[in-house]
């Protein structure tokens, strides 16, 4: 089997590094890649960008003339822009949703809309086009408060405030245009307490198969201080999500979301990811929806796969998921993300990284994200630069692990937190 993905990040790196380990996988190709992908046996990267029509029109070419069987789609953005429809149009078999489905990670709007119609529980929110307007709906309900851009703002458009200043400068900086188009509808949600997780479903739009539950820490400091960020260490599976839990979820988020989708239209094929809330009094409640792999949490699922990845993939593009049943391996694994000094804001690129083999020697796995090769040495080339997981059985050996690997890999101004295992019982110590 030939297969193209799409995506140049650390959950590109994990999907390719999980279909070379399988015999029927004969060849990998990543567009664009990274620098990890383009060191992996049977998988080259293919210099082509990914954000526009022509752009998807050049992809479809190449994978028309070199026979691929399926092309996996890693990032929201080409999904929003609609490559799914435009690879379709071609036969081509392609797992990611139409621009359609995408809708429901692209506009914060749209999503809550939907939530709203198929009574799936999340926060009260309201909507606003007008700067004046959202500021004045502020001050009807004070802090903490949460303020979203409605487009995609690469994980950092939300602003959790814990006093109305803060609110009022997330509803200024939208506005202003940090977001660009992203940012010119806001959505202002009421602050959810409880713990976080992360439920990754494969759907064809019939069928729903839930995969390992996961959680994230996205805030860029330890303790979860500081801004937003894409996610610096996730771990899976995560306790919170017991057995009764995750049949809830199906029952009262995913299949109601699903459903919901057909209503309008729209066969949903892909991933449907659900960031949800556990309040304390153990309810589910959706924070929002995104329409592809998570991104560190892919990096902590795949790992523990035991089916073949291709036959879940290709059955889910094909309309066949009913006839995929998925087992995983026993144990825990646990991702921590090193980052650039200065992520995730402004941050230099190009520093050597050392220590990789180092790390996977001591039974790591390193995927990369921020890289890329220059004279064969891995360099920085982004703010997340790459991710060291590890399996065992249980979670404080696997972050015992990846933090011991991690220790390993040098690149000048590394980041990484230290705490990312803390809900689990796991403190790693300077």
């Amino acid at each position: 089997m030939k297969i193209a993905i799409v995506g140049n990040g650390g959950r590109e790196h994990a999907i390719a590094r999980t279909l070379v380990r399988s015999p029927q996988v004969t060849e990998v190709t990543c567009i664009p890649g990274n620098g990890g992908t383009a060191r992996l046996e049977r998988c080259t990267n293919l210099s082509l960008p990914i954000d526009g029509s022509d752009d998807f029109q050049a992809i479809a070419n190449y994978c028309l003339n070199h026979s691929i069987d399926l092309i996996v789609i890693g990032p929201e953005v080409p999904l929003a822009l609609g490559i799914t429809d435009i690879l379709q149009e071609h036969n081509l078999t392609v797992f990611g949703p139409t621009r359609a489905g995408a809708q429901i990670e692209a506009s914060k709007a749209w999503a809550k809309t939907l939530m709203q119609e198929a009574s799936i529980p999340t926060a009260t929110s309201a909507t606003f086009s007008d700067k004046q307007a959202a500021l004045d709906y502020l001050q009807t309900q004070g802090a903490p408060i949460v303020v979203k851009a409605d487009g995609l703002a690469a994980g950092k458009g939300v602003t959790v405030a814990t006093t109305l200043t803060e609110a009022e400068a997330a509803i200024a900086d939208a506005f202003s245009g940090k977001f660009g188009a992203a940012g010119e509808t806001v959505v202002i949600e009421e602050f959810l307490r409880g713990q976080e997780a992360s439920i990754l479903a494969l759907t064809d739009g019939t069928t729903i198969r839930p995969l390992l539950s996961a959680q994230d820490r996205k805030r860029i400091g330890e303790g979860d201080t500081g801004p937003n960020t894409g996610g610096m260490g996730a771990y899976a599976p995560a306790p919170l999500i017991t057995p009764a839990l995750s049949d809830r979820i199906t029952k009262e988020i995913l299949t109601p979301a699903v459903n919901a989708l057909n209503r309008r239209g729209i066969t949903y094929g892909g991933v449907l990811y659900a960031g949800l809330m556990i309040t304390p009094a153990g309810d589910p409640k959706v924070i929002e929806f995104n329409c592809r792999f998570g991104d560190p949490e892919t990096q902590a699922i795949l790992p523990l796969l035991e089916t073949p990845l291709e036959n879940l993939l290709l059955a889910t593009a094909k309309g066949e998921l009913s006839q995929q049943e998925i087992t995983w391996k026993p144990g825990a694994c646990a991702c921590i993300i090193a980052a650039s000094a200065g992520y995730p804001g402004s941050y230099d690129k190009g520093f050597p990284i050392s220590g990789i083999a180092d790390a996977e020697g001591q039974g790591a796995m390193v995927f990369e994200a921020g890289t890329t090769l220059k004279e064969e040495t891995p360099v920085t080339d982004g703010g997340r630069v790459l991710g060291v997981a590890a399996i065992a059985p249980d979670h404080q050996q696997a972050f015992q692990t990846a933090y011991s690997a991690l220790s390993a890999i040098n690149f000048a101004g590394i980041y990484y937190r230290r705490d990312i295992g803390a809900p689990v019982g796991y403190q790693n110590t300077p």
